[in-house]
């Protein structure tokens, strides 16, 4: 998501040297200023950036240091808008959010991933489907909220949006739900219509907050609309959807710096965990190339069980590492995302990942593989690996539909990775669980790929 920006920002940085004079400084701020116009930075935007930057490296003392500080000090001005950040609790549940946005952006996807966000923060929340406009956009809801496992409140019967709003509200207020997320009606074009519509519901409901959904890939015109949707409907936060796939990224300077108001969360890819709050100290970092550990530790945190991860580095430990415990393991690291929104947080692993960013773990050939196999095992052939033979293999291979050349070299790089996480676990801890997940899913130096 921040290559190009942070790319731009490298090659600026290029320009000046450790110690250096007025014509190098020029030089860096005029690549800057081509580079952020190139992104899709708005251009008042990039003109008072650059400006700031210049004047704040004068004073500092041209050099590559004075520059950088003040590139980051500028930055972070930018993106840092009075407001909330992250999701904000009313005092009084259930706190309820008005979930806007134009037809497309990518609206209630983002509500789904919001919902998500909240319930692994064992929050209750509860989802209104009031996006009659669109067709099948109720329906697109009701998947999305079996599919997180969250509660959805709907009525087919009725075609008033405010009326299935307040019956949602009285819901989630009788049945002491934390959240209310109402997904509206979005159009291709802001009109009188859907204006008119949302003041109706907003006033029926009276939102702790509404966030507006943008799209990143419309570019420019995601910052004039979300000026519009604040001047008339009034806007506590937007939320960037698609941003994975923004390959200039420069909307989000853009929309921070035009539309006056916080940006709350960023969508990092399609699965339903891929978003993340937007906190300017983190993304300052992440643009300048230095990762996001804090915000990686966070997402990481609200996923794994830190209990769990202990009984299974012991099982590794004693030699007892089995099947059930791989796929648990499989299962965790799903939960995660996408692999390129968590490498994109490592500090300097982004730039270097390129093949790693775009693997789908869920879906990759090895996985779909080994899941098969364990799947197609009995429940003690999982509890027991060391139990397989000739005639288990031959039966496992019928119910996976892997051949039984598959099934062998599955099986002995288990068993090869489960003794190198025992060994290396007394060393490292995790590291040896690590180290096996890492050489069960074909990465550099691990498993090879399986034939297919």
């Amino acid at each position: 998501m921040f290559d190009v920006l942070t790319g731009s920002f490298k090659n600026a940085v290029s320009k000046i040297r450790f110690r250096d004079d007025a014509n190098a400084l020029k030089k860096a701020t005029t690549e800057l200023r081509k580079s952020l116009l190139k992104a899709d930075v708005h251009h008042k935007t990039t003109k008072e950036l650059v400006d700031a930057i210049e004047i704040n490296t004068k004073l500092l003392g041209i050099g590559q240091e004075a520059f950088l500080k003040s590139l980051q000090k500028e930055l972070h001005a930018v993106l840092t808008t009075a407001g909330n950040q992250g999701f904000v609790f009313s005092n009084t549940p259930p706190t309820t959010v008005l979930m806007t946005g134009l037809q497309g952006s990518g609206k209630t996807t983002t509500t789904g991933k919001l919902a998500n966000y909240l319930k692994q923060r064992n929050k209750k929340v509860l989802v209104a489907a009031c996006d009659l406009q669109r067709l099948a956009a109720v329906e697109q809801l009701k998947q999305i909220a079996a599919q997180i496992e969250v509660d959805i409140y709907f009525d087919d019967n009725q075609m008033d949006p405010v009326k299935i709003a307040l019956a949602a509200k009285a819901k989630a207020k009788a049945e002491h739900y934390d959240v209310l997320l109402i997904d509206t009606a979005g159009r291709l074009a802001i009109d009188e219509e859907l204006m008119k519509q949302l003041h109706d519901v907003k006033k029926a409901i009276d939102p702790d907050e509404i966030f507006y959904v943008a799209d990143s890939l419309t570019g420019h015109d995601a910052t004039k609309t979300a000026s519009t949707f604040k001047e008339q409907i009034g806007i506590d936060g937007v939320i960037l959807s698609k941003y994975d796939g923004d390959t200039k990224g420069g909307v989000a300077l853009s929309i921070a710096h035009q539309v006056g108001v916080p940006l709350r969360f960023i969508g990092t890819g399609e699965k339903m965990p891929d978003i993340e709050v937007f906190i300017p100290d983190r993304i300052v970092s992440r643009l300048m190339g230095a990762g996001d550990i804090e915000g990686l530790a966070e997402k990481t945190s609200a996923i794994i069980d830190a209990k769990k991860a202990k009984e299974v580095t012991k099982k590794i430990k004693k030699g007892e590492f089995n099947f059930n415990d791989f796929l648990d393991q499989l299962n965790m690291m799903k939960k995660l995302g996408s692999m390129k929104s968590i490498i994109s947080m490592i500090p300097g692993l982004s730039q270097m990942a390129g093949p790693i960013k775009d693997m789908d773990l869920e879906n990759s050939g090895e996985i779909v593989r080994i899941k098969a196999l364990i799947s197609s095992m009995t429940p003690k052939e999982r509890e027991e690996p060391d139990l397989m033979n000739i005639s288990r293999k031959k039966r496992i291979a019928k119910g996976s539909g892997l051949s039984e050349v598959q099934i062998n070299k599955i099986l002995k790089q288990f068993k090869n990775a489960s003794k190198m996480a025992k060994k290396l676990s007394s060393k490292g801890g995790m590291k040896g669980l690590q180290n096996m997940m890492s050489q069960m899913q074909g990465m550099p130096g691990g498993m090879p790929k399986l034939p297919r």
